[in-house]
């Protein structure tokens, strides 16, 4: 069996968060709009990386006893070593938009499959009702994954009334647990259109700790 090739999934992070702009989402788009934008942007990422990336691809559910489908899948394909076969799924990604659907989009991501079909990497990015809900589901991701042994980034995005603006909170975990949190900010520029920037880098936040 070829030893498990992880990605450091928090650079990946980081290049969602300061290519988001690139996107072109703005507030004329609705909530399909983004999950496609979102998924087609890892989708490229996958191909320049060299991958076999695959949209609505599906994987066997053995509680469920039947297919469920993964929003993307990245598969590394290799002829040198079989020209048959894909040697394994490097990611498995999910993306969703709707907060009750949390622990489902967790258990997609860390469901009992088949043994080609273990991913190497899972990222989930899931809208979540309030802050008080990343706990609860951290503690699952860790749970499930003490057994599936993935790296796993988790992005929580949820909106911040007080301040106006999404909050987008990311947990990188590695087989052994948490390993780094970053947490940045959604909110729209001058045009309407949608951006993101890591908290340290967005001035209000600046200007509200110096006390201007």
């Amino acid at each position: 069996m070829l030893e498990k090739q992880y990605f450091n999934l928090m650079q990946f992070f980081e290049g969602y968060v300061r290519n988001y702009r690139r996107m072109n989402l703005s507030h004329l788009h609705n909530r399909s709009m983004f999950t496609k934008r979102e998924i087609d942007y890892f989708a490229n990422l996958g191909e320049m990386l060299g991958f076999d990336v695959f949209i609505e691809d599906s994987k066997f559910d053995k509680l469920k006893g039947r297919s469920r489908p993964m929003d993307l899948s990245w598969w590394k394909w290799d002829a040198r070593i079989d020209d048959e076969n894909f040697l394994y799924l490097a990611l498995h990604l999910e993306r969703e938009n709707v907060w009750n659907k949390d622990v489902d989009t967790i258990e997609k991501l860390f469901s009992l499959t088949e043994e080609g079909y273990v991913p190497h990497n899972v990222i989930g990015i899931q809208y979540i009702e309030s802050p008080e809900r990343i706990d609860f589901l951290n503690d699952l991701v860790i749970q499930k994954n003490a057994v599936q042994k993935s790296n796993a980034l988790m992005i929580y995005r949820y909106y911040d009334n007080e301040l106006h603006l999404e909050r987008v909170c990311a947990y990188y975990f590695t087989p052994t647990g948490l390993n780094e949190v970053r947490t940045a900010i959604c909110t729209q520029d001058e045009s309407g259109y949608w951006f993101m920037c890591f908290d340290e880098e967005y001035a209000p936040f600046q200007e509200k700790r110096g006390g201007h």
